[in-house]
């Protein structure tokens, strides 16, 4: 199973059309479950506490926990499709944080700290480019056309 926690709400329409597609594609392979937490809007300090704790009442504790993290470790997709598939039995939870990124407890809890890029990208951009890249592992993993 694959659990993707994410703080805010999608609001375009075509980011919200990509993002079910991509659940439906995924559907196939495994179950997707993606919570969405409200973003605060408090100081940084507060912000980043309270939606920490929000995302930690969302991981259980047998979770595999993925942060992803502008300095985590980043990998080709041929890397992380190996890294689905020898961590899926775990259940994978990734967690994108807010605008103000992730509470020190948050961190704590990581198993593995992911960059997709040095890149900032949209929360909303990044919830696509996430579920793109899961399916693509799939197709990696199940050996079927897709991935060039």
């Amino acid at each position: 199973m694959i659990k993707i926690i994410c703080i805010g709400k999608v609001k375009e329409k075509y980011f919200k059309d990509a993002i079910n597609e991509y659940i439906k594609r995924i559907s196939k392979y495994t179950k997707l479950k993606i919570i969405e937490l409200p973003d605060y809007n408090y100081d940084v300090l507060k912000t980043v506490n309270e939606e920490g704790k929000n995302i930690l009442s969302k991981i259980n504790e047998k979770d595999y926990v993925v942060t992803l993290e502008i300095n985590g470790k980043q990998m080709d997709s041929l890397s992380f499709s190996r890294f689905i598939d020898e961590n899926i039995s775990k259940n994978i939870t990734f967690v994108i944080g807010g605008s103000y990124g992730l509470s020190d407890d948050v961190l704590k809890r990581s198993d593995y700290r992911l960059s997709f890029s040095s890149l900032t990208f949209p929360h909303q951009l990044f919830r696509v480019v996430l579920l793109e890249q899961v399916y693509r592992s799939f197709k990696i993993i199940n050996n079927e056309s897709y991935h060039k």
